[in-house]
């Protein structure tokens, strides 16, 4: 689990806000594209008195994939059912829920890419016929009944979408990529937030805070509370920009976003193998990491702001990385980075 304070997962302290959570489009902050499509659709759909086609959002975590669900459903005026691919274990627990779900009311499954292939076999029907086909007994005496279904949508979130086969990502109608956010968007965002927590913020100081945040929703609302935390102890309450700075330092995190981790990883690969390149296996014995944690939780993002990179022989730190650490590359690792 990646549970560093700028780690996009979702951790116990993200879930006791509840009221952070945008419940309408008009709340909701940033994907434009994303959120004029879904009202578009959303309102045809309820014209015509038919349940709105299967979702499918992807991207990062963090960007609100489980929010657009709630206001999908909240749009449409439907229940919103909430289950996760790893929970649905058996055929006979997608049977449960599916027939429980009322006329239009919204599945949302978040990571669908781990369900079950023989969940996800019963699933192609439900979302084609909205039927489910069961086998019922053993044996000779076996036999197949149909189920009719309440007409329902499903929306699948997944971080991994190339992870998804093709039948399933095939019967989604509407897929919407998320992307990460803009400083200005997560400015508004933190400045939102505040206004729900009853915080005094500046807004330079909630820029900085949007500077720091990876482009992530989730990120800068946990920032945004840490610092509450030492404006009301070490200030006024208030949260201007230099107690911003001063909680941000002591949370190690930089102007970048890069906490201590993300660092040490950084300085690993140039202090013990010359900035690089070397192999994922070896980056986990010398940091302790697992192999996977690294290559899921802590490259990406530093692949996305160009201070690694991948190849054939393994993983470089580059220039721009030294620079951000304002360590001067040995003369040969200039020569090798150009």
């Amino acid at each position: 689990m990646d549970d560093r304070l700028v780690g996009s997962n979702i951790n116990t302290e993200d879930s006791e806000e509840p009221g952070l959570r945008p419940r309408s489009f008009n709340e909701y902050i940033g994907q434009d594209k994303v959120k004029d499509n879904l009202m578009v659709y959303i309102e045809a759909a309820k014209q015509r008195q038919e349940s709105l086609d299967h979702v499918l959002l992807y991207g990062p975590p963090g960007l609100g994939k489980t929010t657009l669900a709630g206001i999908i459903a909240s749009e449409m005026g439907v229940s919103l059912k909430v289950t996760s691919g790893p929970a649905i274990e058996k055929p006979g627990d997608l049977a449960a829920i599916l027939t429980n779900l009322g006329q239009f009311d919204v599945l949302f499954i978040d990571e669908i890419h781990r369900l079950n292939r023989t969940v996800e076999e019963i699933l192609y029907p439900a979302m084609e016929d909205y039927a489910l086909d069961l086998i019922i007994g053993k044996g000779p005496s076996a036999r197949s009944i149909r189920l009719d279904l309440s007409k329902f949508t499903l929306i699948g979130a997944t971080t991994r979408a190339g992870l998804l086969t093709s039948p399933l990502r095939d019967r989604f109608g509407i897929i919407n990529r998320l992307e990460l956010y803009s400083n200005e968007e997560l400015k508004n965002i933190v400045q939102r937030s505040s206004k729900i927590l009853n915080i005094c913020i500046d807004e330079n100081a909630a820029m900085e805070i949007a500077l720091r945040s990876r482009g992530t929703p989730r990120i800068a609302n946990r920032l945004l509370k840490r610092i509450r935390d030492f404006a009301q102890i070490r200030a006024s309450g208030r949260i201007d920009l230099e107690i911003t700075k001063y909680a941000l330092n002591a949370l190690e995190v930089d102007e970048k976003g890069l906490d201590r981790v993300d660092r040490n990883l950084l300085l690993c690969i140039i202090k013990k193998f010359d900035g690089g390149p070397v192999g994922l296996d070896t980056m986990a014995a010398a940091t302790g990491e697992e192999a996977d944690t690294i290559e899921d939780v802590y490259e990406p993002y530093l692949i996305q702001l160009g201070f690694l990179q991948k190849t054939p022989r393994g993983r470089k730190v580059t220039l721009s990385a030294y620079r951000h650490l304002n360590i001067e590359p040995e003369q040969d690792e200039q020569i090798s980075m150009l």
